[in-house]
């Protein structure tokens, strides 16, 4: 409570109460709420230049802050180990995969390629933690780049591996005919002694002797394009695509068991010996033909004879006897 002043009226002779003007509590009031602020202030400016000390926003700012790098540091722990892991399939890749199925191994620059030139990372700088931001950065946009070209890399792998399940299938892996339905193999690949003009004639495919009716069996697996007696020489005949190039041949039928345009598979009876066309003897003389170019058959007999049964069959081929047709 404010104290009453008076003072003393010597006219009246008298006690008389000092009556306060509004004017003058207003600027008393005003002079207080100066002297508040600037003390306010004063102690503001004090208490921020004080060493050590942080306002709770800037522990909070700075907590964050320390949490970030945290989180970061863990980030590039984790792609380190992701890194040592993607260079470990790259490594199978270029030296395992592709080494089997022929494949060229993918180049360093080709997994890497895309990141020289424009500075991608322009708007990551002028910040404190701008380097572990940016090196951050740079590292995942590489890590992202290689498992893409690793990505693509097994996609071709898996295509090369089924083109080499289709090869493997495919390529002529066993003798047309049985070996026990067989009398003999009478004559082979190479200079032969023609049976008609008793000259020496390169005898291009294998003579083998059976009972006619003996089956024929398709090689490999393919897709038959001829049955037919139309090729001077050959009679009955049947002529198989087994794609990758290879083509095979079987001459002097008695009857098919096929027609043009049927898939078959290794294995399957396609067809019967027989003694038709420029032939001597029934037989079944077998060609295989690689790009146009008739090779020999000796080699591709791996499917289904022993040792022992491969070198008696190669000793025979090797007489330069007369061949059957």
């Amino acid at each position: 409570m404010s104290k009453v002043k008076y003072y003393y009226d010597s006219e009246a002779l008298a006690y008389k109460k000092i009556e306060r003007k509004w004017g003058h509590k207003l600027w008393v009031s005003f002079l207080g709420l100066v002297g508040v602020f600037l003390a306010g202030f004063l102690l503001l400016v004090i208490y921020l230049n004080i060493p050590g000390l942080e306002t709770p926003k800037e522990k909070r700012l700075a907590r964050e802050l320390n949490n970030m790098e945290l989180q970061y540091e863990i980030l590039n722990h984790k792609m380190a180990q992701v890194e040592k892991v993607l260079a470990d399939i790259e490594e199978r890749d270029d030296n395992i995969y592709r080494v089997y199925f022929e494949a060229n191994p993918i180049p360093d620059e080709q997994r890497l390629a895309g990141f020289g030139g424009v500075n991608r990372y322009r708007d990551l700088e002028g910040f404190d933690h701008s380097k572990l931001i940016i090196e951050t950065s740079k590292r995942l946009d590489i890590l992202t780049k290689q498992v893409v070209v690793q990505s693509r890399s097994l996609d071709e792998i898996v295509r090369l591996a089924k083109d080499k399940e289709d090869l493997l299938t495919s390529v002529p892996a066993i003798m047309p005919v049985r070996r026990e339905d067989l009398k003999r193999m009478a004559s082979g690949y190479g200079w032969r002694t023609d049976p008609f003009t008793k000259v020496r004639k390169f005898h291009a495919g294998m003579d083998f002797s059976a009972p006619a009716g003996t089956p024929v069996y398709a090689p490999g697996d393919g897709v038959v394009t001829r049955a037919d007696n139309r090729v001077s020489g050959y009679g009955n005949h049947i002529r198989i695509d087994h794609g990758f190039g290879y083509t095979t041949l079987y001459g002097h039928l008695h009857k098919y068991n096929v027609r043009r345009g049927q898939k078959v598979k290794r294995g399957d009876l396609i067809g019967f010996v027989g003694n038709t066309g420029r032939s001597t003897g029934p037989h079944l003389h077998y060609e295989i033909i690689k790009d146009g170019k008739r090779i020999n058959p000796i080699n591709f007999y791996y499917g289904h004879l022993t040792s022992a049964e491969f070198d008696e069959i190669l000793k025979q081929s090797q007489h330069e006897n007369q061949s059957l047709d």
